[in-house]
């Protein structure tokens, strides 16, 4: 029905015990536990490796990955694909996804334009979050933007004060935080985006020294 409030527990309810990854992806295919389902194209869940040194955590998908269903395959995923190899951490070594599965937007002319996911449609979508990590055990996990790292993290959480730190979080790997790959591209001038994508780049790397420490 129009208007129903998002349903974590529903979520919850539909991940069995011991399920594989690949059972909880075919199980997010049909999540309606908020309305942002309607809109969509389809549910966008992660990929990426089995066992992963990093996962990478973005806030929802965009035009081209709502049509595609893979996450970051349009421009910010090019962007981030580039940094991770500036920074040493191999694609394969990495399983990206979203925060939330589904694809929020509203139309300007003939475009989709993102909008951004309410505190609800975050937690509704929390328990897909939980067991993508839970089922790939990644050693550290990279929050791409603020939404992404306020789920992660708490509603209290500055990127601008806290990038690049680690965080410690009951039964999760170690945390961290950076700008989001399509902050580059909204930068208004070729040098803000410059230092945009060093910083990304940077934090990256710090990501790579601490997989260093943490070891096979």
């Amino acid at each position: 029905m129009a208007g129903k409030k998002p349903d974590q527990a529903a979520v919850a309810a539909r991940i069995p015990a011991g399920a594989t990854l690949a059972q909880v992806r075919r199980l997010a295919a049909d999540c309606k536990a908020c309305g942002l389902w309607r809109n969509a194209t389809q549910t966008v869940f992660g990929e990426g490796a089995e066992r992963p040194a990093v996962m990478l955590i973005g806030e929802q998908p965009g035009n081209q990955e709502d049509l595609q269903g893979r996450p970051f395959v349009g421009p910010a995923g090019r962007v981030l694909d580039r940094a991770l190899e500036a920074a040493g951490i191999g694609r394969d070594a990495v399983y990206i996804t979203n925060a939330v599965k589904h694809f929020k937007w509203t139309r300007k002319g003939k475009l989709r334009i993102h909008q951004k996911p309410s505190a609800q449609e975050i937690e509704a979508c929390r328990p897909w979050l939980d067991a993508e990590i839970a089922l790939t055990r990644p050693k550290v996990v990279v929050c791409l933007g603020a939404t992404a790292a306020q789920a992660m993290l708490g509603s209290k959480f500055r990127l601008t004060h806290h990038r690049g730190e680690f965080f410690s979080i009951a039964q999760k790997p170690p945390v961290t935080a950076t700008v989001h790959p399509s902050a580059v591209l909204r930068a208004p001038t070729d040098e803000e985006r410059h230092a945009m994508t060093q910083q990304l780049i940077d934090d990256l790397k710090v990501v790579a020294r601490k997989l260093r420490k943490v070891g096979p």
